[in-house]
């Protein structure tokens, strides 16, 4: 998956102390170069979405949009750009890893036509609507920390067993950096254990909630995400699968996923 590691206001005054020499655009959505698979596949779920009726909340909404991908195939590190490198739009629903399915499921859910999809993923995307490496939201909890906000972190509401850590998210063991040229951040993370992830816990998620697969490794938050449909056999776990048996986007049992792994944070949809 792509790291997901985000910069917040240190960021915001590198990126003005750099602005004249690092590649940074405001794209706009005639910017955006969209293979003629995405294409259709794009105008199939806006329409979609338009003919969904407005009482349908926004985790439905989610959990419809997100469907449609069920059976589009991995693709590992689909984003391109570094500090060295020019920061690419890429918008490609023929492969996708796990956070940028979980970037157009969000951007479509807010959009009724095309243009406005790709403003909207955007501004999903990367902090400030600026298509720059040093703008892109590589972290999870980014997306509950950076404008635009696209999901409230809510671990703390659905287990009383939560524990917060403070991470210095950039930083490796060894002091180096897992994303060369951006600052460390240090940053307060809630999940909770997989120990304490019981029933009830299980119970208080809600369709169209984003899990992060929160780790133990230094300067990381999560190590995967996906996003959470309920069903009445139990929560399954939506997600943009690396494994051999999958290499997918697939729905899996929530219970057997988060067994496997630290533990979970949970961010809502807003």
């Amino acid at each position: 998956m792509r790291i997901v590691a985000r910069v917040v206001l240190v960021m915001l005054v590198l990126v003005g102390g750099v602005a004249s020499t690092l590649p940074a655009a405001l794209a706009t959505p005639s910017a955006a170069n969209i293979d003629a698979v995405t294409a259709a596949k794009i105008d199939e779920l806006l329409a979609l979405r338009a003919a969904t009726p407005d009482a349908r909340s926004k985790g439905e909404l989610v959990e419809l949009l997100s469907r449609q991908f069920l059976g589009t195939p991995y693709g590992a590190d689909m984003l391109v750009g570094s500090a060295a490198q020019p920061e690419q739009l890429v918008i490609d629903f023929r492969r996708v890893d796990c956070f940028t399915y979980l970037d157009y499921v969000e951007a479509l859910s807010r959009s009724t036509d095309r243009d406005q999809f790709v403003a909207n993923l955007i501004e999903t995307r990367y902090a400030g609507g600026r298509v720059d490496f040093l703008q892109r939201k590589h972290f999870f909890t980014d997306w509950a920390h950076t404008a635009r906000v696209a999901a409230t972190d809510v671990t703390s509401a659905v287990s009383s067993d939560a524990v917060t850590v403070t991470k210095h998210l950039n930083a490796k063991a060894d002091g180096g950096n897992h994303l060369p040229g951006l600052p460390v951040v240090d940053r307060d993370i809630t999940y909770i254990p997989s120990a304490a992830v019981n029933d009830t816990v299980l119970g208080a998620l809600r369709t169209g909630d984003y899990i992060g697969a929160y780790t133990d490794l230094p300067g990381l938050d999560v190590t995967h995400v996906g996003i959470v449909v309920t069903t009445p056999a139990g929560p399954l776990f939506r997600n943009a699968s690396s494994l051999a048996t999958d290499n997918k986007v697939v729905d899996s049992p929530l219970a057997d996923y988060v067994r496997s792994v630290p533990g979970i944070v949970v961010l809502r949809a807003k």
